[in-house]
């Protein structure tokens, strides 16, 4: 069965870090361009990062530049995602999704979606 899991959420203090993982199982991400996305309560869910399959191109959404930063494992067929100087406006449910296509701005276009992990950040 071809899927995304997503884990590392949890509570943080205010200038904090986590890492969440995504971990895909029955398809190599090698081929997959990956995002993360965040859904804050009450507010739209907005990309954050978009890294290419091959690696040589990332974006990252002006909110979280400099401080947020993807990573693969290709061995673990994982992406990761560091996040560090947390902010309370980072507290948010987050997801990786992967796109064959490439990177993209309509969310709808993912082939893959993670189940979301929340991550908090107390001020």
């Amino acid at each position: 069965q071809e899927r995304l899991v997503a884990s590392g959420g949890g509570l943080v203090q205010f200038g904090g870090s986590l890492r969440l993982s995504c971990v895909a199982s029955g398809f190599r991400l090698d081929y997959y361009a990956i995002g993360w996305l965040r859904q804050a309560p009450g507010k739209e869910r907005e990309g954050i990062v978009c890294h290419s399959s091959s690696g040589a191109n990332a974006w990252y959404g002006d909110s979280v530049k400099g401080r947020f930063a993807n990573s693969r494992d290709h061995s673990k067929n994982s992406v990761y995602l560091q996040m560090n100087s947390l902010k309370s406006e980072d507290t948010a449910v987050y997801y990786c999704a992967a796109i064959i296509a490439g990177c993209v701005d309509a969310d709808d276009l993912y082939d893959y979606w993670g189940q979301g992990t929340q991550v908090t950040v107390s001020s």
